[in-house]
């Protein structure tokens, strides 16, 4: 492949989870996570959310078998936005899944300017969007809002600004995700505790 150029809540502060890691799925990225918590959603009709396809240009393809084809080259038709997408509670929801293996911090690289540009338009339109952050080292996911995120962007290009968010800062500022054994993921749950802590109209399950 290749590409074109181009407040605090009591339900999800880490301090209350730092002693309910789940280590069951220790190995499994979080993109299976994250696909597996939403089939549970789907499958219980809690919420419709997907992985984006990215749009991908076939421009050579190779035959061994008549009944076998291989893609021998291809590009990405253009830059991705976020991962996933879909509608929870008539809301539009919007989110991008990083991991780093960093203890400290989780560098803001693994973000795109066009990414940023995206989540600010699901923003204006009152869409629910944010960063799902894991620290693998510490097996922790966090829902990190994209209001908080735009801040930390825009710093960094600002008299040579710190690249990378702190561990400690997506500690306080992000929510720390449950893991069950069925939603590994379990971000509607904190989507519902945050929203109703900033005045969302988002009901509890």
């Amino acid at each position: 492949m290749q590409y074109p150029n181009g407040k605090k809540s009591s339900l999800v502060r880490n301090k209350r989870h730092k002693k309910q890691t789940v280590y069951s799925n220790r190995g499994m990225s979080l993109e299976e996570d994250i696909n597996d918590t939403n089939q549970y959603y789907l499958s219980h009709n809690l919420a419709i959310i997907h992985k984006k396809p990215t749009p991908v240009q076939i421009v050579h393809v190779d035959y061994p078998k008549r009944s076998a084809a291989v893609i021998k080259e291809a590009y990405f038709k253009q830059a991705s936005t976020t991962d996933y997408n879909g509608i929870y509670k008539g809301k539009h929801i919007d989110f991008e899944a990083k991991e780093t293996k960093n203890k400290l911090s989780f560098p803001l690289h693994n973000i795109h300017q066009h990414q940023i540009d995206h989540m600010k338009q699901v923003v204006d339109h009152n869409g629910i969007c944010f960063i799902l952050i894991r620290f693998s080292v510490y097996q922790e996911t966090y829902l990190f809002p994209a209001e908080n995120l735009f801040k930390y962007w825009e710093q960094q290009f600002k008299n040579n600004g710190r690249k990378s968010l702190r561990y400690e800062t997506v500690k306080k500022q992000g929510y720390i995700i449950p893991v069950r054994y069925q939603a590994k993921v379990d971000y509607l749950a904190v989507i519902d505790q945050y929203y109703i802590e900033n005045g969302g109209t988002t009901n509890g399950r």
